[in-house]
């Protein structure tokens, strides 16, 4: 159940963050190099995340 919950969680802030980075792409005005540090970010953020959530056991 903790697994299953954690997942969930993850798989809501992952969404969140993705659907956040590309409505910045929706505008005429702003280029794609002008997104690629938000994107960057972003992927940062979605891994140590992950790693956090399944993968550091130092607990």
């Amino acid at each position: 159940m903790n697994k299953i919950t954690t997942l969930v969680g993850l798989s809501f802030a992952i969404f969140f963050l993705i659907g956040l980075a590309t409505t910045l792409t929706r505008s005429m005005m702003i280029g794609f190099l002008d997104v690629l540090p938000v994107y960057i970010l972003m992927g940062c953020a979605i891994v140590m995340m992950i790693y956090e959530a399944f993968f550091d056991k130092s607990k």
